[in-house]
């Protein structure tokens, strides 16, 4: 048997800032090839980019397969800690560290909760996804991994992420889905000048504020059954000039817009054009822009899958989670593409803070829950 606590120990004392490894995955396979897990370690890089460390590792070859996803890869622990961010110390029955709650304490948890599964002795095919890349630029985490799997011919059923899902108690929420992520940089093109012959020159900087003002005051939608109304947040405006007796020729903003089902990429971006364009015949500005697609909306239905995890965190918790579509992008996102999915993981509130923490008792009754997923999978699968 594993000790869930132990092993989250040692998967925090591995710096494994995104996307190093720093033996956090050594330490996995250390706790998970015991149990008859066959792991296989798959590097994935891009030119000019730092090699990323993932992990796929397997037991059982039949159908159905369940699998696990999730990152041993975490942020920057940042300053003013008050114990080491990568000490794993436990203080009055909470462990602190970087990755406490986002999300090495998740993992440690499955893979007890797959030893105790596996005592049991009914056959099951379990697999584990974990990523090193999640964090970062998630090129060359379970993209690649996914896509690796398909090739060889590696068929998921169903996958829990363990992303720090629950909110106030472990297992009160279960995300079902997630808001899309659209990233848009807005260049506005005028004519420079001298600030005393303002008729000469062509300001982009009123072009690029009536641009500002038209999308912020914009109510996208109302929100839908499952989702809650979308949102567009101005993050950057930038015009880069230091003179005051100068009207600059370029000026720049950047935005990002969480999108929920009733919107597609192309209808955002062809919303955001028109606009753009009503303000261009207006100014005489020219306007250019760029988009960058971090994950579009998606929702695994609720039904027989979504309604078994569901059960299971009430056999333990005695409570019924909620359904959740919030927060922001997770590899959820890719792996919605290949089967169902859910979210199901440790209490948010500390993930990415100043210590970071995570309650013991919580990861031992995250571990119950995992325990009571799969044997209910398994009896009955939801196929």
């Amino acid at each position: 048997m594993l000790d869930p606590v132990a092993l989250a120990q040692a998967l925090i004392r591995c710096p494994s800032v995104t996307p190093k490894d720093e033996g956090a995955l050594g330490a996995l396979e250390g706790a998970l090839k015991p149990l008859g897990f066959i792991c296989q370690r798959l590097v994935f890089e891009e030119p000019g980019a730092e090699a990323v460390n993932n992990l796929y590792a397997r037991i059982g070859t039949g159908a159905p397969l369940f699998v696990f996803a999730g990152h041993t890869d975490v942020v920057p622990p940042g300053g003013q800690w008050t114990s080491d961010p990568f000490g794993a110390e436990i203080k009055g029955g909470v462990l602190y560290g970087r990755g406490a709650s986002d999300m090495k304490s998740a993992i440690a948890a499955f893979a007890a909760a797959a030893a105790r599964h596996l005592v049991k002795g009914a056959p099951c095919s379990i697999a584990l996804l974990i990523t090193g890349d999640e964090e970062g630029e998630a090129i060359n985490g379970t993209r690649k991994v996914l896509a690796w799997m398909k090739d060889k011919g590696e068929r998921i059923d169903h996958c829990i992420v363990g992303e720090p899902s629950s909110i106030e108690a472990v297992g009160d929420t279960i995300k079902i889905g997630r808001r899309g992520s659209l990233n848009v940089r807005v260049t506005v093109k005028g004519v420079q000048g001298h600030a005393a012959y303002p008729a000469r020159a062509r300001n982009p900087i009123p072009a690029l504020a009536a641009l500002t003002t038209r999308l912020a005051e914009h109510r996208l939608d109302d929100g839908t059954a499952h989702f809650e109304p979308s949102t567009l947040s101005f993050t950057g405006f930038d015009v880069g000039n230091t003179a005051t007796n100068v009207i600059p020729g370029e000026a720049r903003a950047q935005f990002n817009i969480r999108f929920n089902d009733s919107h597609t990429p192309e209808t955002l971006m062809e919303f955001i054009d028109g606009e753009a364009k009503i303000v261009a015949k207006q100014t005489g500005c020219e306007f250019a822009l760029e988009k960058s697609l971090s994950g579009t909306a998606f929702l695994t239905e609720p039904g027989a899958f979504t309604d078994l995890v569901a059960k299971a965190v009430e056999s333990v918790t005695g409570r019924r989670p909620d359904f959740s579509t919030g927060g922001g992008t997770s590899d959820a996102r890719f792996i919605q593409e290949y089967c169902p999915v859910a979210e199901l993981g440790l209490p948010n509130a500390t993930m990415h803070q100043t210590n970071e923490c995570v309650a013991v008792a919580d990861i031992h009754r995250l571990t119950d829950i995992y325990v009571a997923l799969l044997d209910a999978y398994f009896k009955n699968p939801p196929l």
